[in-house]
């Protein structure tokens, strides 16, 4: 592979304008599409969350599957970024074309929902090319705090974004007639071009004016691999307790017998987490250094756990703010902590085909999670006859309850790391 150097500054430039402008995009589209389908296309909650669960079940697939082991093979992660976004632009403007076409709104919503999870297929190869371009262009030692920087400049994207979008959709230019599908299908296109220009191909055969002894960490990192499955264990109960409530969490603050609240105020709200996401993700970095990714990773999960309880008791419209700050600051510190520890264990050679089974436990737990456990409880629990308030709050403290068992899976095999390393210093000795 021919290896071509760019500075830096240009490296962290194409990367972080592809963060913001995807972080844009999704704020403004998927922060409403909920709202639109049930409370437009009516249909139900769980209905509704299936427009996340089936297409992240097709980016699982094809991330572990297809474009892993391609992406292993050729390493070329930036050519998976850039037609994957432009695949994904295509299809998007695609479905909302198909969609638009049925007045029988419970189809729309079904063509949505299949067109979505047509176009994830494609889309996937994105995700996984970004996931192990990170690890080709960074060491170790810096690979936390970029994703935290990343994350924080990915934050201030979703806040123009959900901004924008609520204003669209409050004026009545949302999904039917199309605006929202063209603009996240505009966004798609132009945040290819900062990837193309400023970030090099990647690959494991990158040169940055470092040298890594490959062997010598893939042979450690062999070692590792049960850690890291055990670690996988843990990220899904984390990810899914904390997901299960991304796609009823805008219907519980719309509804007419709880908060009420319109899109302005919802994007607000959404956006307090946003601007959690872009202040302590500078700081990311800084905390697992000083206490190390592990113990990040736990004050990250413990904060997550105490926003879904605030979320699922107050009864304060303020309280809902201080929730959505936690939960965004509890979002930045897992992800920058857990992508570090796991770019560790993973050995180079194989980082598409196992950075696939870690972004598994974030795609998959952001729509299956609602659809298989918060959705159909909430759909039961208004059935027999409560209030449509308490089965929300009743789905939010059944994610704190998944996010503390799997804090519980983390702590321990921290606990016998440590006393794995003790044990190993005293045969030693």
């Amino acid at each position: 592979m021919k290896v071509i150097h760019k500075s830096p500054i240009k490296i962290f430039t194409g990367l972080s304008s592809f963060q913001m402008l995807a972080m844009f995009r999704r704020g403004l589209f998927y922060t409403y599409l909920s709202i639109y389908m049930k409370e437009f296309l009516n249909m139900s909650v769980f209905e509704t969350t299936l427009y996340a669960t089936i297409p992240m079940i097709m980016s699982v697939i094809f991330q572990n599957f297809v474009w892993g082991p391609i992406s292993d093979r050729v390493q070329r992660r930036r050519t998976l970024v850039v037609c994957g976004e432009v695949l994904a632009g295509i299809g998007t403007l695609t479905v909302w074309g198909f969609h638009s076409i049925f007045n029988n709104f419970i189809l729309a919503g079904w063509v949505i929902i299949i067109g979505l999870s047509i176009v994830e297929m494609f889309w996937s190869m994105s995700n996984i090319g970004w996931s192990a371009l990170i690890s080709d262009l960074y060491p170790s030692e810096k690979r936390s705090k970029i994703m935290g920087r990343l994350t924080s400049l990915g934050g201030a994207g979703r806040i123009i974004g959900i901004f924008i979008g609520g204003l669209l959709y409050d004026s009545g230019y949302g999904f039917r007639n199309g605006p929202l599908f063209f603009v996240a299908s505009f966004v798609m296109f132009f945040s290819a071009l900062p990837m193309l220009f400023f970030s090099p191909e990647g690959g494991i055969n990158l040169e940055m004016g470092r040298e890594e002894k490959i062997l010598d960490v893939e042979e450690n990192n062999q070692k590792n691999i049960l850690v890291f499955f055990v670690f996988i264990i843990a990220l899904v109960f984390i990810n899914f307790g904390r997901n299960s409530i991304a796609v009823p969490y805008s219907q519980y603050l719309s509804l007419d017998s709880g908060f009420n609240v319109d899109s302005i105020m919802l994007s607000f709200i959404a956006n307090t987490r946003s601007v959690a996401v872009m202040l302590i993700g500078f700081i990311a970095g800084f905390l697992s250094q000083k206490f190390g990714h592990y113990r990040t990773l736990i004050l990250g999960t413990s904060i997550g756990i105490i926003a879904l309880l605030i979320t699922a008791t107050t009864i304060h419209l303020e309280l809902i703010f201080v929730g959505g700050f936690l939960i965004g600051a509890a979002e930045v510190i897992i992800y920058a902590s857990s992508y570090a520890i796991a770019s560790i264990l993973i050995p180079a050679k194989i980082r598409g085909k196992l950075f696939a089974v870690y972004n598994t436990t974030f795609f998959l737990s952001w729509g299956t999670a609602s659809t298989f456990i918060s959705g159909p409880l909430i759909d039961f629990l208004i059935s027999q006859g409560t209030s449509e308030v308490f089965a929300y709050q009743m789905g939010f403290l059944i994610g704190a309850s998944m996010c503390l068992i799997g804090l519980i899976i983390f702590i321990s095999l921290e606990i016998w790391l440590i006393v794995k390393k003790r044990d190993n210093k005293l045969n030693k000795k």
